[in-house]
């Protein structure tokens, strides 16, 4: 009796060691964005010129910013190759393979000759697109598995708290990336970073890469997709499944983000833009070096990561659909604030910075457990996925060329920029308020 006791009390023992699904969770988000910030702020200060040669500098920054757009026209695709594996297979496998698909094409780009280069002036930006186009398929599956090992594996009462960690790795990925670019921007002169020191992150990357997977593969399948195995409950198609039993979740979910995404992008792609335009120029933007308005970035970027943390157990404890209304509300008057704040010297610009990246970790939080907890353990990676992806062609995909484009319409004002945030929380107040709280599923089911 002794003997049968023993031999079964690992299998009662949990899957995963708490210490193991947050760094898993989180290591493999922070890789993630750090490669997709990587992007993000070599489109806005080196890709440019260097892709888009002649061009003038307006059509050259609106080309730049199109290509940024591709990656997330490719995310639902990801979500749904990824979304059917892991639904099919487990979270731990399908995690691996977006981890490898976002680092290799990463890599990649930080090999690409430029279009000044004999043969490359019409190859190099075709190229480009292809692996941004790679870059939206892994970060399409990425995101939803990591929330899932989290959430999957969490404690009762602290879904919320758990999913916060695969969150922190957006605002880490930031800061990573943008102390190099700063750090590359203090000891390279311009002609150093144009011809090469942008490069830098991009192939640094691999190194990151190399240790998300050596945690990832150490990982055991969740509980939840396993007790889907042992029911037999696998779907044989999940995306079918999920369209025919779930699809009001699939449009909820999707508005949900919206809002968030449009918010993100105007704290990081296109502030980065305005904050280093020169003041004299055609569409005047704020005049910052570069290296002095990233660290101002990084710096609002912490409070993003504080107010990520904080958002978890403020969303177990008043539940995620009144947490997120109050958020939402929050970023629609915020959206009419940024004209008069950025216009209000250094304080107004990191009042703007500040008061923004936090309600962006107040929004962002949440949204690991708020989303997956809408479908059934059976296609939850695969709806989830596709809900979150799906709201990054709407919310996120237009946000960067649509604000510099009002932005040119207003010559350098922002109010059209802020209404543009405005509307997108009106879209995500009226999907939440009209939604049902979902703290309290059963998330076997």
């Amino acid at each position: 009796m002794s003997t049968t006791s023993t031999s079964s009390a690992p299998a009662a023992a949990p899957a995963n060691t708490r210490g193991r699904v947050i760094g898993a969770s989180m290591i493999g988000t922070t890789i993630e964005f750090f490669d997709f910030y990587a992007y993000a702020t070599a489109a806005s200060l080196v890709f440019p010129a260097l892709f888009f040669p002649k061009q003038d500098t307006t059509t050259q920054l609106l080309s730049s910013f199109a290509i940024f757009g591709v990656a997330f026209f490719a995310r639902p695709i990801g979500s749904i190759i990824f979304g059917h594996f892991g639904d099919r297979i487990g979270r731990k496998k399908t995690l691996v393979a977006s981890l490898l698909v976002m680092g290799i094409a990463t890599f990649l780009i930080g090999l690409l000759p430029s279009a000044s280069t004999p043969g490359f002036a019409v190859v190099a930006p075709t190229i480009l697109v292809l692996l941004r186009f790679c870059q939206g398929i892994g970060l399409g599956g990425e995101w939803s598995g990591a929330a899932l090992l989290a959430t999957e594996n969490a404690p009762e009462g602290k879904r919320a708290l758990y999913g916060t960690f695969p969150q922190l790795g957006a605002p880490i990925g930031f800061i990573l990336s943008n102390v190099l670019f700063v750090i590359l921007s203090l000891t390279l002169d311009e002609a150093q970073f144009a011809s090469w020191g942008w490069r830098i992150p991009f192939l640094l990357s691999a190194v990151l890469v190399v240790v998300g997977l050596w945690v990832r593969l150490k990982l055991m399948e969740t509980p939840a997709f396993q007790k889907v195995l042992d029911e037999q409950r696998v779907a044989t198609v999940p995306l079918a499944r999920v369209f025919t039993t779930a699809w009001r979740p699939l449009i909820a979910a999707t508005l949900a983000m919206v809002a968030t995404y449009v918010l993100f992008y105007l704290m990081t792609a296109f502030l980065t833009v305005v904050g280093t335009t020169p003041a004299d120029a055609a569409v005047p933007g704020l005049g910052y070096e570069r290296a002095g308005f990233l660290t101002r970035l990084i710096i609002g970027v912490v409070f993003f990561g504080i107010f990520t943390l904080v958002s978890g157990p403020m969303a177990d404890r008043l539940g995620r659909r009144r947490h997120l209304i109050g958020v939402t509300i929050g970023i629609g008057v915020y959206g009419f604030l940024v004209q008069p704040l950025l216009h209000a010297g250094d304080a107004g610009v990191m009042t703007t910075l500040i008061i923004g990246f936090s309600l962006m970790g107040l929004t962002f939080g949440p949204m690991a457990s708020f989303l997956p907890e809408m479908f059934k353990a059976d296609v939850r990676y695969t709806g989830s996925a596709i809900s979150y992806n799906m709201a990054s062609v709407i919310g996120a995909a237009p946000a960067p060329y649509a604000l510099i484009a009002l932005w040119g319409a207003g010559d350098g004002k922002l109010w059209l920029v802020g209404g543009y945030l405005t509307l997108a929380a009106l879209i995500t107040l009226i999907s939440i308020t009209i939604g049902k709280e979902t703290k309290d599923v059963d998330f076997l089911q």
